[in-house]
């Protein structure tokens, strides 16, 4: 019995380590994963290194559009678009003509059709 007594508290004595060790252990990574606290102290210890860092990204994001693009065009490519640009303006303008002829004709079918329809008006006689 009193091994068995002896052995139940020596296991417990393990355990309790056990959670000691797990619970270090678990501060440590929440020191190691906390980015945030760990950025403010390298921002206090090395304030110059970060805002000339900061400048030179500013910088160059600044600067970057200034660089001139090379575009290079097709000229057959040019002609074809030119041609249907041609060609749709030419569609449009012929649309626009036969619209403007066709109006007259157009309003007098409605008005004939909705508003004279053959029907005497109910409060006149």
């Amino acid at each position: 019995m009193a091994e068995n007594s002896e052995s139940i508290d020596e296991l417990k004595g393990e355990i309790a380590g056990s959670r000691e060790r797990v619970a270090r252990e678990l501060q440590g990574l929440r020191y190691e994963l906390d980015f945030p606290a760990k950025f403010r102290r390298s921002f206090r210890k090395q304030t110059g290194s970060w805002i000339s860092a900061a400048a030179a990204v500013g910088a160059l994001i600044a600067l970057a559009p200034m660089r001139k693009k090379k575009v290079y065009v097709d000229a057959r490519g040019h002609r074809k678009r030119d041609r249907k640009l041609i060609e749709t303006g030419l569609a449009m303008a012929a649309l626009k003509i036969v619209g403007n002829l066709a109006r007259p004709v157009i309003m007098e079918f409605v008005k004939n059709r909705f508003f004279n329809s053959g029907e005497p008006a109910r409060g006149r006689k």
